[in-house]
Parts: C-alpha cells; sequence; structure tokens
C-alpha cells in the first residue's frame, strides 16, 4: 500500500525543544533563582528534564490531566522542602510555569531540516501532526516557528483523551486523514514511542535517530530528514543525496 500522508511528531524532531528547554530554563533559573542551595545549573537542568520525563509518562498514563502534569513538574522541582511545608498552590506554580514559558519561547527554533523537508514533501505527501501534548501549546507553537500552514490537522494527547504509543491515538490521526493505517508514514524521535507505537499501530513508522543512537533493528531509522523521502519511495539506501539540506 502507497504512502499517500506524512504524520509528524513535534518536539525533537521538527522543533527543537531540547535546546530550547534549556536556554529557557538556564534563563529562567538566572532570574528566579536556584531552587536547591548549592546545586549547579546543570544539575538543575537534568533534575528539571528527569521530572518532566516522569510526570509526562504519568499524564500518559492517564494519572493525571495536562495542566496537573504541569503543575507537579512545577512542585517537583521547586516546591519541596519550603518553609511551611504546604508546597505551591495551583495559582502559584502556573505563575512560576508561566514565567518560565516566557523565557522558554524566546529560545524556540525548528531544526535546520525542517522547512525543507516540509515544503519537498508537500508535492506529494498529506501532513498532519499528533502529539503528546495539548493542541493550545502545540497549534501556537507551529503558527509561531512559520509551519502551521503545512498542515491539514494538529492532534493532540490533551484534547484526544489517548497519547502515544497507544494504537488508538495514531489511528485517530489516520481517522482524521480519512486513510488507513497503512497509507500513513509517522515520523519522530522517540523509538519506542513514536516508530515502535506507529508500527505496532499499522502505520510505517520511522525513528528519527538524530543522536546517532544506532541498534533497534527492527524499526526503520533515519538520522536526518534529508534521507525521509527515500523511505517514503520504499528505497532503503539511505545515502544518496537528497533535495533536503
Amino acid at each position: 500500500m502507497a504512502i499517500r500522508a506524512v504524520l509528524w511528531d513535534i518536539d525533537d524532531t521538527l522543533f527543537d525543544y531540547t535546546s530550547a528547554d534549556r536556554a529557557g530554563m538556564q534563563r529562567h533559573l538566572a532570574a528566579e533563582g536556584m531552587a536547591v542551595p548549592g546545586e549547579t545549573v546543570d544539575q538543575a537542568l537534568a533534575r528539571w528534564r528527569e521530572i518532566t520525563d516522569a510526570q509526562w509518562l504519568r499524564f500518559a498514563a492517564g494519572e493525571t490531566d495536562f495542566l496537573g502534569q504541569r503543575r507537579d513538574r512545577v512542585r517537583a522541582f521547586v516546591g519541596t522542602g519550603l518553609s511551611d511545608g504546604t508546597g505551591l498552590s495551583d495559582a502559584e506554580a502556573d505563575a512560576w510555569f508561566d514565567r518560565y514559558i516566557a523565557h522558554y519561547e524566546t529560545a524556540w527554533s525548528l531544526f535546520p531540516d525542517s522547512l525543507a523537508a516540509l515544503d519537498l514533501l508537500a508535492a506529494d505527501y498529506r501532513q498532519a501532526v499528533l502529539s503528546n501534548s495539548s493542541i493550545i501549546n502545540q497549534d501556537r507553537k507551529l503558527r509561531v516557528l512559520g509551519v502551521r500552514d503545512h498542515f491539514e490537522a494538529v492532534l493532540c494527547a490533551a484534547e484526544l483523551g489517548v497519547s502515544k504509543p497507544d494504537a488508538a491515538a495514531f489511528h485517530a490521526a489516520c481517522d482524521a486523514l480519512a486513510l488507513e493505517p497503512g497509507e500513513v508514514a509517522y515520523v519522530g524521535n522517540e523509538p519506542d514511542i513514536d516508530a515502535g507505537g506507529a508500527t505496532a499501530a499499522g502505520l510505517t513508522g520511522v525513528w528519527l535517530d538524530r543522536g546517532r543512537l544506532g541498534g533497534r533493528p527492527e524499526l526503520v531509522r533515519i538520522t536526518d530528514l534529508g534521507q525521509l523521502p527515500a523511505v517514503l519511495r520504499g528505497d532503503t539506501r539511505f545515502g544518496a543525496p537528497s533535495a533536503i539540506g
């Protein structure tokens, strides 16, 4: 079955989330002060990312909602050890996160190969987004980055009520495109959540391994978006020159 559409992850696939998150948190800590006395910036950043990953797993498992995971990220990072022992209120956690977001957004950028890939694929493939985030966050992000018009649909876990790697999330995106799973490729940076989940759901899952971690021979793997057109054509000779990049 020929691939007719490309379904995209956003964060750390098209959008350099890790770099923006790091830069934003560095600026935020400089303005707010360190949450833990004696903790270095690198240690604080590592702790923030660990907390973020843990709270996203809770959200994906349905243990909390989108706003709840965001508040709990803040509480875990700065709310422990407060003198009154009560932690942060919802309003305090929201205000802290909003101040962080202001710094984070100043560092937003696409990866260098993202726009060229979206432009090139537009001639032959329909395109949409499936993200484990919320439409409020991701629709605005895509508009600020100037690429929202490339996508027919933007679907997010917070609104769907189901998140990757659950097959229902991928099938909801296929339904939005009125295509069978076998007609859709999913591209993302997470081998299990993205490529593995998509493959299990009947799509063509593509792992974008920008860090060149390697391994996972059972997955279709590319290391930059310049290799994607060949994959979509069924050509696995990824070393061939591409019009992207």
